[in-house]
């Protein structure tokens, strides 16, 4: 059987290790790639600290794929061997995790990277765009998502013209994309909060405001209030600690949604039954409503990048292939501002 190299997790909160492991073969509707790069997540050193998520060991982790197509399974069209693709990888399913040389992907959910986009950067895009999209558009799940009507289809794009929309932490991977997505919308004005050093990026971005992270909560509310007299009500809590998610729901309008990608820790003294809260499920590969929306996103997502309507994050590539990821993930724990972290698989010894 062909093997190849993966960053495995032997044991609930073990030691990652690089080990040999077979190549998965593709099954029907998947595609079998090989992974030039792949971006790290928080989610993916939370894992390992506090063993959740994972339910069976070894674990090989990951969520973002940029790669070329090797083989395609049964009944799959459209690819052709060679081709530049990217996809969302999978938790728990090892076969379609990233943190390895090879893996799978669902090819309903896998779309062409364009020649001017670089693997690396592609590879900062599908869990985070992910989560944005999902988060904000999926009225498949209202329990999940504000249900709005997708940028990227014809009936949604500008279609919030004039409507406000925040974002707590901008400057994250899935804030940015909010903001991406928030200016095909229409949306405006489109408030960020963020640190100082990161506000030019964003404004780029199409945040027309960016507001300091560090303030108060009485300072950022006066700040808001001087933007935009309009009711806020569509907020995305990138950061989700209890302090920003009491500070969104403070500003969120009567009839509103609040958008968290961590659980609700909003005091519940002042909760009230016209605000709606929900938090996000940001995989576009699970079997159901995550699903539909994923297969309209990416059939338009080759499109989004190749006009420049969606680009990725900044980069910072690690070095020595899968084992590179170990301290990278450890950095990640400490804090990384601004830049998404990037390993090259095939360049594992």
């Amino acid at each position: 059987m062909p093997t190849q190299k993966g960053l495995i997790l032997p044991s609930k909160q073990g030691a990652f290790r690089v080990d040999t492991i077979p190549i998965p073969k593709p099954g029907s509707g998947e595609i079998l790639i090989k992974v030039a790069a792949t971006a790290l997540n928080p989610v993916d050193w939370k894992i390992q600290a506090y063993g959740a998520i994972i339910t069976h060991y070894p674990a090989i982790l990951g969520s973002d794929i940029a790669g070329t197509v090797e083989a395609l399974g049964p009944g799959v069209t459209g690819f052709a061997s060679g081709d530049r693709v990217i996809t969302q990888g999978m938790l728990n399913v090892n076969e379609h995790a990233s943190f390895q040389q090879y893996t799978l992907g669902y090819a309903d959910v896998t779309t062409q990277i364009p020649d001017d986009v670089s693997f690396e950067e592609a590879a900062t895009i599908p869990l985070a765009l992910a989560t944005a999209a999902l988060g904000l558009f999926n009225k498949h799940t209202p329990e999940k998502s504000a249900g709005l009507v997708p940028p990227w289809t014809e009936d949604g794009r500008g279609l919030y013209e004039d409507e406000p929309l925040m974002v707590f932490g901008g400057s994250s991977s899935v804030g940015q994309y909010v903001i991406q997505l928030a200016v095909l919308a229409g949306f405006s004005p489109i408030i960020a909060t963020a640190s100082p050093q990161n506000a030019d990026y964003l404004l780029e971005l199409g945040a027309t405001h960016v507001i300091d992270r560090h303030l108060s909560a009485d300072e950022t509310l006066e700040e808001v209030s001087a933007i935009t007299t309009a009711p806020i009500e569509t907020i995305y809590d990138a950061v989700a600690i209890p302090e920003t998610q009491n500070l969104a729901y403070d500003l969120l309008a009567p009839g509103g949604c609040l958008v968290l990608v961590l659980g609700d820790a909003i005091d519940k003294k002042k909760k009230r039954s016209d605000k709606r809260v929900v938090q996000v499920s940001g995989n576009t590969n699970t079997p159901d409503a995550n699903r539909r929306l994923g297969r309209s996103l990416y059939s338009e997502l080759t499109v989004l990048l190749e006009d420049g309507d969606i680009q990725g994050n900044l980069v910072e590539v690690l070095p020595d292939g899968l084992e590179g990821i170990i301290g990278g993930l450890a950095r990640l724990r400490q804090g990384v501002s601004n830049v998404k972290l990037v390993a090259h698989p095939q360049e594992t010894e």
